[in-house]
């Protein structure tokens, strides 16, 4: 069996707003500042067990956006029980006057993605029964 995955950490170029960004999303985190030589990230964890690394690199351009084209992270996606949920991820979303896409129903489930400073794609889903 394979092991869970017990966190993510994503490259930014701004680790404090990302952090406050994440947070004003999914609600207030346990944060736990970390630095290198050439690196700082802020951890931070939620209730549900939920860890997000956001590290800033010193070598990274401070105008870089992401590109999920490229190799490596494509999107980070987020568990939801229904429909229901996800919808009502979109409406908090709208609440917060944070951009989304459409709710997108497919055959496997819904979805509904937003972007993040950086451009990392957050999406929340739930699959069909």
């Amino acid at each position: 069996m394979p092991p869970v995955v017990h966190h993510v950490s994503i490259s930014v170029t701004d680790s404090e707003a990302s952090a406050r960004w994440y947070q004003l999303l999914l609600g207030e985190a346990s944060l736990i500042r970390r630095s290198g030589p050439d690196w700082v990230r802020v951890r931070m964890q939620w209730e549900s067990g939920l860890v997000i690394g956001a590290t800033q690199h010193s070598a990274t351009a401070v105008g870089d956006r992401f590109d999920h084209t490229r190799v490596g992270l494509d999107h980070l996606g987020l568990a939801c029980s229904d429909e229901s949920e996800v919808r009502a991820w979109a409406a908090r979303m709208d609440e917060l006057g944070i951009g989304h896409g459409p709710v997108e129903e497919v055959a496997y489930g819904w979805a509904v993605t937003a972007r993040d400073p950086d451009g990392i794609a957050v999406e929340f889903f739930a699959p069909r029964d």
